[in-house]
């Protein structure tokens, strides 16, 4: 039971939500986070400019209130909210989210790396006294709206002794609970790997204020104990997480189960670096073709997903709104995958496991953990695929810390690794999944050690695209680049699926984590008791 939110004490006043999550807190730094949930913390403790609107996906304000871009695109002026204050008392001002945007920038190729690729083309960040931000720009960039969504405004009081030198202090300051807020709820304990408690900010300078007193989130080692939780009232509702195989019996235990299409998706990621160390063969695209050929897509939905997912294709999920559905993934046929290592002259040794170059195509696969339960049956489908290729994968199941270090490899070299396998569940906007494939990359979100300068830019073209139409085709072409390289071969896009005890109501449910997200501040504000 998450301790101190214990049970809600709804006749005295105090009404907290408990919340299972089966993903952990990496970190509680945004320099260094890269899991989903702690991009949650940051979005209901930290001011954002802009937020998505659950309710159609649009962009709306946040902590600005309003904004206007010159003509030539160069120049975004943000109006902020007035007479706001952080938790401590301190005033929150666009001052704050100037030193924010402009560390960023200063230490975008070090420290700060990780968030770098929310400011492309930006230049400066001016405060114009207490209430309006000024942000210029080298080119005009088609989503600038969006890409503030994902960039939390520090407290620069607090910040500011950190973004000195080299930088490295951002990244090794631990910024432990309770930290300072400027978001509608403050976190006031966290342990790792074991829980998050938030109780509401009586500092919030929104209009809309939440309707519960707090929330917790308890972090599970497995989806089979969250679910138990919720059966058994220990926690309200547990999060986008929840395990398709348990939706029958949840809903006849009499919870409510919710699903959507989401924007998340899962990949097998074949490591492209040229320099690895190991498996050459790997670096051919044909041999990445054959893999793909074993990936029995429908399976993986109707076994891991119980129809709750559909078969993938490219890097962009169609919950996005910008998938070209023109790609197709190829279809399951081990005929083909069969030719294809033929055609190459992987022979089968006598334990039928093929060879190339004198070596097995044996391979371990990074698994983390936080991917157990559909991962796992995923896995165990593409497994015995490819065992019937002559291929063999091992997994390797290690925490998100580990699996991330095994992947990146000494000092960022991406040349121990051969496969991993994981999941985005990245932004509606595309431009955080498209980066994460850039060179720029190496070292921070890239997973892949893909590195292609022709990708490259098309992605600096993307961000300066003037008009929706203009900006898909070159999506387009980015979809079709890495889809033909295979880096990744996307498995499938997994629905949105959460579950609550019927004595809640008020849940928004978004294609971003569900109800309890890093896109809005909405989605917590009016979840009550029923």
């Amino acid at each position: 039971m998450i301790a101190g939110a214990g049970c809600s004490s709804r006749d005295s006043g105090s009404t907290v939500l408990r919340i299972g999550v089966s993903a952990t807190i990496d970190s509680l730094n945004p320099f260094v986070s890269s899991s989903d949930y702690s991009s949650v913390v940051f979005e209901y403790v930290y001011p954002h400019l802009t937020e998505y609107d659950t309710k159609d996906m649009s962009l709306r304000p946040s902590f600005a209130t309003s904004w206007k871009t010159s003509p030539d695109g160069l120049v975004w002026t943000f109006d902020t909210t007035e007479n706001a204050t952080w938790s401590d008392g301190k005033p929150l001002t666009a001052k704050d989210a100037a030193f924010t945007l402009n560390t960023i920038g200063k230490f975008r190729d070090g420290a700060a790396g990780k968030l770098a690729g929310f400011m492309q083309g930006l230049t400066s960040a001016t405060a114009d006294g207490d209430n309006r931000l000024t942000l210029t720009y080298s080119a005009p960039v088609s989503n600038v709206l969006a890409q503030m969504t994902q960039l939390p405004i520090l407290p620069e009081h607090i910040w500011s002794q950190y973004a000195s030198g080299d930088g490295k202090e951002l990244t090794t300051f631990a910024n432990e609970a309770p930290m300072v807020s400027g978001g509608p709820f403050r976190l006031t304990e966290y342990r790792k790997d074991q829980l998050a408690l938030f109780d509401r900010n009586p500092a919030w300078w929104g209009t809309a204020k939440p309707t519960i007193s707090g929330f917790g989130l308890q972090i599970f080692a497995n989806s089979d104990a969250m679910v138990t939780a919720l059966r058994t009232g220990q926690v309200d509702m547990i999060g986008e997480s929840t395990p398709a195989t348990t939706v029958p019996s949840l809903k006849d235990a009499g919870m409510v189960v919710d699903t959507a299409p989401g924007t998340g998706y899962y990949e097998l990621i074949i490591n492209t670096n040229p320099k690895k160390k190991n498996h050459p063969e790997l670096l051919n695209p044909e041999v990445r073709k054959a893999f793909e050929y074993a990936m029995n897509r429908s399976e993986m939905v109707s076994t891991a997903w119980l129809g709750m997912a559909t078969p993938g294709s490219t890097i962009v999920a169609p919950a996005t709104g910008f998938h070209d559905s023109s790609i197709q993934g190829l279809p399951f046929d081990l005929g083909q995958t069969n030719a294809i290592l033929d055609g190459l002259g992987f022979r089968r040794g006598a334990d039928g496991i093929r060879v190339a170059d004198g070596v097995p195509m044996s391979y371990d696969v990074i698994f983390p953990t936080e991917i157990n339960g559909a991962g796992d049956r995923m896995f165990q489908t593409m497994q015995n695929a490819l065992r019937g290729a002559g291929i063999n994968l091992v997994m390797r199941k290690m925490d998100t810390d580990a699996a991330s270090a095994a992947i990146m490899g000494p000092d960022n070299t991406y040349d121990d690794f051969d496969i991993a396998m994981w999941d985005w569940i990245p932004p509606v906007d595309p431009d955080f999944q498209l980066s994460v494939l850039t060179c720029a990359q190496w070292g921070n979100n890239n997973d892949s050690g893909y590195c292609n300068p022709e990708y490259d830019k098309l992605y600096a073209a993307q961000g300066i695209a003037r008009t929706r139409e203009e900006r898909q085709q070159i999506v387009n072409q980015m979809q079709q680049l890495a889809f033909t390289d295979r880096p990744y071969i996307v498995l499938v896009y997994q629905n949105v699926i959460e579950a609550h005890s019927p004595t809640w109501t008020g849940f928004l449910l978004s294609p971003l984590v569900g109800s309890v997200n890093n896109l809005s501040t909405q989605t917590l504000m009016q979840v009550r008791p029923a």
